[in-house]
């Protein structure tokens, strides 16, 4: 399929909506758990259990936010390096990491004038991506 503004966002279905269901399921039967046995004299199981959904929680959110960090670093690196074979300058430092990511879709005939446009603009990701008329795909982002 051929990647586009409409469906270049990825998502994996079995950690976007399978893992997501099971932590937040089981998060809220930990917190209901937690709560009735409150009443018993027997806190220590219910209240590791909901440790351990906590445990879960913030590791999922950081199994997915590591790697995006580093997609992004290689993304900026990667820019850079382009804009620098285009131009024999580097990105300018305006730039936010954002924009950035936005303009990897744009394609080499526009990627210059893209860049000085989102500075002089002060464009969004959205709005920079919506610009993009040859879209150059990027099928490694997850």
């Amino acid at each position: 399929m051929e990647q586009n503004l409409n469906n270049h966002s990825k998502y994996v279905k079995g950690y976007h909506l399978l893992l997501l269901f099971f932590v937040v399921t089981g998060t809220i039967g930990a917190v209901i758990n937690f709560y009735l046995s409150w009443r018993n004299a027997n806190h220590y199981n219910s209240a590791l259990l909901l440790i351990l959904f906590i445990i879960a929680i913030i590791l999922f959110w950081y199994v997915r936010q590591f790697p995006l960090k580093a997609q992004d670093r290689v993304i900026r690196a990667e820019e850079n390096l382009r804009y620098y074979s285009l131009t024999g300058k580097f990105l300018p430092k305006e730039l936010r990491k954002s924009q950035i990511i936005a303009l990897r879709f744009a394609g080499d005939e526009e990627f210059v004038e893209l860049v000085d446009k989102t500075i002089k603009s002060n464009l969004n990701a959205k709005d920079i991506k919506a610009q993009v008329k040859n879209w150059r795909a990027d099928y490694y982002r997850m």
